[in-house]
């Protein structure tokens, strides 16, 4: 295995756009679907947030490995991300309580990354063309092979992905003697999500993405979390069929971004694969209900389909998007069950969405009752 010494590298998108650069974490090639993130911090939760599983991350912010990394600032147990492009990748770092440089990080998580290349006209390029596969590489630089190797890359539309992120084993969070049991369909969730709801006084339990309502239901849990995870939404039929069974239950169910799509599909909507997606720290959010704007992190590369949103009899829309007025929040009208199109365990406003975990247990609390 070899680790970088600073050598050349090479972007190749599937519309035949070459980049040039520096390599960066591990000598090697990686593969996946190109996107871009806006937020100016937090890099290292955006790499290990499972929902990046099979994609090449392009930070449009200009420094990146500047304040290092900490171990408990992560979202899963390792990397996510398939690589790395960005403009200036630090070998340096200035926080003292880092524990360690990213380069260090990428080497042990196996992470290829291509710096020094000019991430505004990369960004631009995906903004105009959309989403597409690209490969980069610091070890090859025939752009003839790396274009062969490409074309063997499957498209992220119709990709299920949760299963390669998912836990395979059930396991437990927070105070067995806690007021709430909520169980947690794993798509990919995010260790944060699991936080907010324990900091809540919920014990919660965590259970493998296939598993059955029934084995979820024996478990008695108080409410059902759909976790957020990557891929295409649509090509988990199984998934859907389940969570229709678990809103039958009636059990108050809080869905997250994959989740919040998941749950639109078990209600008759639609998902559609977006031009570019959404992912950054700053997007605007209206909430419909209160009349209040939040400003929210967000990942994704599918969204609800509005039209069908709109003229759904069982749904309707909670929150939109103030940039493009795609729908980020539906609820289900005569069932205790809703969910968002972002991520209120992040901290982008900081705190501006953290009220629909406290939204979720006040559901809790009257089904109970």
């Amino acid at each position: 295995m070899k680790y970088n010494t600073k050598s050349k590298g090479i972007v190749v998108l599937e519309d035949g756009t070459v980049f040039h650069g520096a390599s960066a974490g591990m000598i090697g090639t990686s593969t996946g679907e190109i996107c871009f993130n806006t937020g100016m911090t937090g890099y290292q939760e955006i790499y290990t947030d499972p929902s990046y599983y099979g994609q090449i991350m392009v930070c449009a912010t200009s420094h990146i490995g500047n304040y290092g990394v900490e171990n408990n600032e992560v979202e899963s147990e390792d990397v996510k991300i398939s690589g790395l492009i960005c403009k200036k990748f630090s070998n340096n770092y200035s926080r003292p309580i880092a524990d360690g440089s990213l380069q260090n990080y990428f080497e042990e998580n196996k992470i290829v990354a291509i710096t020094d290349v000019d991430s505004r006209a990369l960004v631009r390029q995906i903004r105009d063309k959309g989403a597409m596969n690209v490969i980069i590489s610091s070890e090859e630089f025939d752009v003839d092979i790396l274009k062969s190797k490409l074309s063997k890359v499957p498209s992220m539309q119709g990709l299920e992905l949760s299963s390669k992120v998912a836990t395979k084993e059930a396991y437990f969070e927070g105070d067995e003697n806690a007021d709430y049991r909520i169980a947690v369909m794993d798509y990919g969730t995010k260790k944060n999500i699991l936080r907010c709801l324990t900091e809540r006084g919920a014990y919660v339990k965590v259970f493998p993405m296939n598993t059955s309502p029934e084995e979820v239901l024996a478990w008695n849990p108080d409410g059902i979390m759909l976790s957020n995870g990557p891929g295409d939404p649509s090509a988990m039929q199984n998934t859907i069929t389940n969570i229709k069974e678990l809103i039958v239950s009636k059990k108050p169910i809080f869905g997250i971004c994959l989740g919040h799509q998941l749950l639109a599909l078990a209600c008759g909507l639609k998902t559609i694969k977006m031009h570019t997606g959404h992912r950054g720290i700053n997007h605007p959010v209206l909430n419909l209900e209160t009349g209040k704007g939040e400003v929210t992190s967000q990942n994704h590369g599918f969204v609800v389909e509005r039209e069908s949103a709109e003229n759904s009899d069982i749904v309707e829309i909670t929150h939109n998007h103030l940039n493009d007025n795609t729908v980020a929040g539906i609820r289900l009208k005569d069932q205790p069950a809703f969910s968002v199109q972002y991520h209120p365990e992040a901290s982008p406003g900081p705190h501006d969405s953290r009220y629909l975990f406290d939204n979720f247990i006040e559901i809790i609390v009257q089904h109970k009752k």
